[in-house]
């Protein structure tokens, strides 16, 4: 998965005021970005999986994510909020910081939990959880995931 973020993947200083206005934003630029092809079929399939277990993690972070026709290539989206988010998590904190997973249907089984199961070890670990909250550098958080991805 070496180069599988790319710097236009990272979302920073947002403003969203919600979870689906956050939701909305990463479907809007995983289609801008060629990943999906229908931003509306990548929102509701967001809002589906939202509907079915909270998706936020501890310490402000979630793992939102979707499997759906309209993803044409697995991707993760970084989503930084200026502000935190009422987001369901398992700590019952607010969420401003989301690792979004867009997987391909017809990658749902291996790709999905492999990513799922990835970024759920990396938002345990406290080291990269601190350099995803204090960089501003797209790149260089663009990097370091796909780093940590393949690790």
């Amino acid at each position: 998965m070496s180069g599988f973020v790319n710097e236009s993947n990272i979302l920073l200083n947002q403003h969203a005021t919600s979870k689906e206005e956050a939701l909305r934003i990463i479907a809007d630029v995983a289609t801008k970005l060629g990943v999906a092809d229908d931003a509306d079929a990548i929102y509701q399939a967001f809002l589906a999986r939202e509907e079915i277990d909270k998706t936020g993690m501890v310490d402000g972070f979630a793992v939102p994510h979707c499997k759906s026709t309209a993803v044409k290539n697995a991707a993760v989206v970084i989503f930084k909020n200026d502000t935190a988010l009422e987001w369901p998590s398992l700590d019952d904190k607010p969420v401003d910081i989301a690792m979004a997973l867009l997987i391909p249907d017809s990658e749902a089984g291996s790709t999905h939990l492999r990513l799922l199961s990835k970024a759920a070890m990396l938002l345990m670990d406290d080291n990269f959880k601190t350099k995803l909250r204090e960089c501003n550098d797209a790149a260089e958080l663009a990097a370091t995931l796909n780093v940590e991805l393949v690790a």
